[in-house]
């Protein structure tokens, strides 16, 4: 027999041990593999710049055996936005500036009120002294540039009495009725009014309100009353229109301008010099204010008036009736 080949044998034998060897590595590169395309499986799926990532949704319930599946809950949608409200513009006055703002006192109204202005105030320091002894809320309207008007206003104010500014202006009669010289005439240009105007306010101090003095004429003026009435807003003061006119234009625009007013309420208490007439006046007055609830009257410092006054406001007081000062009845 013929003996094998030695280097046959020992060639094969090699070729046998290398197979193994390269099997193990294909087998560790296909694990390799497998791993890294589970573990891609398993990573989310990357987010776009902008874009939104991916909602995961819960799985579907199962169906068991005598349980049915619960009815679908249909999506809610989106509420939309609700757009924002457009803030509201401020309010704007036509016509006039905003008004100076003042601390208005409350207004009394209720049955049997009544305030009385006495009128022609600054001659006589006595005669406000006798009116304050009366005991009750009186209103002093000084005329600026009489001898004592500083002295009255400082007098009452301190005896708690409001001060009022009286105002004299142009009657329907002027020249041949005489005026103050300091006076207002439909003759003055706006600069001098609100001159005098000036002069007014330093000469009486401690002015709450004002009223006018006569003016028949110029308050039946409207481009004359605003140039007045606009000086009385700035200062933060009201004004009460004497009515010596039913053509006045006083109240009507200082409601226009938002100024606090009034007007007097009846006929003058002392158009008659005589205690009984004066008396007569105020229990009209009374009968008004009962009627009304408030009433506003103005009389002077006469003698009779004086004397009729301290006689019969406290019998009217007893009645009942309440005596404010007139810057409690303005609005």
């Amino acid at each position: 027999m013929r003996k094998p080949n030695k280097r046959r044998v020992n060639t094969r034998k090699k070729q046998g041990g290398f197979r193994p060897f390269v099997y193990l590595i294909l087998t560790i590169a296909l694990i390799i593999l497998l791993f890294f395309v589970l573990d891609k499986l398993k990573r989310p799926a990357p987010v776009r710049p902008g874009g939104k990532p991916p909602v995961e949704r819960p799985a579907p319930p199962v169906e068991r055996p005598g349980k049915p599946l619960p009815p679908e809950k249909p999506e809610k949608a989106e509420e939309p936005a609700m757009p924002e409200k457009p803030a509201k513009p401020a309010p704007v006055h036509k016509g006039y500036t905003a008004p100076v703002p003042v601390v208005k006192p409350p207004v009394i109204t209720g049955e049997g009120t009544i305030a009385i202005i006495i009128d022609d105030m600054g001659s006589s320091l006595k005669e406000a002294e006798d009116l304050m002894n009366i005991g009750v809320p009186l209103t002093f309207s000084v005329i600026p540039g009489l001898r004592q008007a500083r002295e009255v206003a400082e007098a009452v104010h301190a005896g708690g009495y409001d001060v009022m500014l009286h105002i004299p202006m142009e009657p329907h009669d002027y020249p041949a009725r005489r005026l103050e010289t300091n006076g207002l005439l439909l003759a003055h240009s706006e600069g001098e009014i609100e001159k005098r105007m000036k002069d007014y306010f330093r000469a009486v101090p401690y002015a709450a309100g004002a009223n006018n003095h006569m003016g028949s004429r110029f308050t039946e003026d409207r481009d004359k009353m605003l140039v007045v009435l606009e000086m009385l807003r700035a200062k933060g003061m009201f004004f009460v229109d004497s009515m010596t006119t039913p053509k006045s234009v006083g109240l009507s625009l200082s409601r226009e301008l938002g100024l606090r007013a009034t007007a007097r309420s009846a006929p003058f208490l002392d158009n008659s010099q005589d205690v009984a007439a004066v008396k007569a006046q105020l229990g009209a007055l009374e009968k008004l204010a009962r009627k009304r609830g408030s009433a506003v009257g103005i009389c002077h410092p006469h003698r009779t008036t004086i004397q009729a006054l301290a006689e019969e406001l406290p019998r009217m007081r007893s009645r009942g009736i309440r005596f404010v000062s007139v810057s409690r009845l303005v609005r």
